[in-house]
């Protein structure tokens, strides 16, 4: 069950522009994926960023693990790389953390939901509970230090780029559709000939017309 359930979400996600995905030793509970963040708004906006996805056997019972291949200096990632967020934790209420079933792993979730919830994280950093101190601390009292921090994380991971991939950006992965063009007309189409009529309709209404010259005959007998 577990494979048959990875395998489907693999296959989704391969197709998705702000993940990079693959298998490790050709092993579907462990992945290799990288985030892209395609937000021009976000400092992290065009890093490539590494990381492992472990599943475990009873997938998608239990969350999976992950784990960035960089440390990236932030409040809630620790220092090896984990992450300290919600939605990795074991299913169920903790009253020590006072973290609710609802904000925990569940059978519910899936991969998707897993690597979206990273990437906001990653703008989003909570520092009441961080999992890096330093970095929550040089968040609140000096952000522009942190800002400078996150900068040099996102250049460095540049160099994970794999050979001939091509990075999306924002504007390649939410280009609009071509429309069609204003100068569009029904003469510029096959339409105006359903239209504006066929010699069918021309041949019933000449037969109309000799049906009406009979009556009219008819009467003045």
């Amino acid at each position: 069950m577990a494979e048959k359930i990875l395998m489907n979400e693999y296959k989704a996600l391969a197709k998705e522009t702000w993940t990079n995905i693959s298998l490790v030793n050709e092993n579907i509970f462990e992945w290799s994926v990288a985030l892209i963040v395609l937000n021009p708004d976000s400092l992290y906006y065009g890093g490539y960023f590494k990381a492992t996805m472990k599943f475990p056997q009873n997938y998608p019972f239990e969350p999976p693990v992950f784990r960035f291949a960089r440390p990236l200096w932030h409040p809630n990632i620790y220092p090896d790389g984990r992450l300290c967020i919600s939605i990795l934790h074991q299913p169920g209420d903790d009253a020590m953390s006072g973290e609710q079933a609802g904000e925990r792993w569940s059978p519910v979730q899936r991969v998707e939901s897993v690597l979206i919830s990273v990437l906001s994280l990653l703008d989003d950093a909570e520092v009441s509970s961080p999992a890096n101190v330093d970095a929550g601390v040089m968040l609140r009292n000096d952000p522009a230090a942190y800002k400078d921090r996150v900068r040099q994380d996102r250049d460095k991971s540049k160099e994970d780029i794999p050979a001939g991939f091509e990075m999306p950006t924002h504007e390649s992965a939410f280009k609009k559709e071509d429309k069609i063009p204003d100068t569009f007309s029904w003469s510029d189409s096959e339409a105006e000939d359903d239209f504006g009529g066929s010699e069918s309709d021309e041949e019933m209404f000449d037969d109309d017309d000799d049906d009406t010259e009979g009556d009219e005959e008819d009467k003045e007998e």
